[in-house]
């Protein structure tokens, strides 16, 4: 797959997973499609692809549903998002801004990259207990 086509499907599978953590209990193609603002035509060609390479599945009632595959990557590709976003936010980018690059940024971020970033970035901003 093109770089593109790859940043594509990664995007999907990282919209379904936030949306099912937003509370959503079925996520259906017209959901995904509203949540980017595309037309629901282009959503079902992705979603296709999606199924046939077996990230998503149907349920009995056209609701989407991650493969483990597609949950490990779509886990993946959310964790970049979060952990540069926030990285990005705290040396002083907007949020929104922050956010964008992120998203863009989490596709082509080699591993060993991202996790040398994520390790200053926790060593810096220690969780606080709940």
């Amino acid at each position: 797959m093109a770089i593109d086509a790859v940043e594509s499907a990664e995007d999907y599978l990282e919209r379904i997973l936030m949306l099912q953590e937003s509370g959503m209990k079925e996520i259906r193609s017209v959901d995904l499609a509203n949540s980017f603002g595309y037309s629901k035509a282009s959503i079902s060609v992705a979603l296709h692809k999606l199924e046939e390479k077996g990230y998503v599945a149907l349920g009995i009632k056209n609701q989407l549903y991650l493969t483990p595959s597609g949950y490990e990557i779509a886990r993946a590709v959310y964790t970049k998002h979060q952990v540069i976003g926030s990285w990005l936010t705290s040396i002083g980018v907007s949020e929104e801004q922050a956010y964008k690059d992120a998203c863009r940024i989490e596709h082509v971020i080699s591993n060993e990259s991202f996790e040398a970033l994520r390790k200053v970035y926790e060593a810096s901003h220690p969780k606080e207990d709940k």
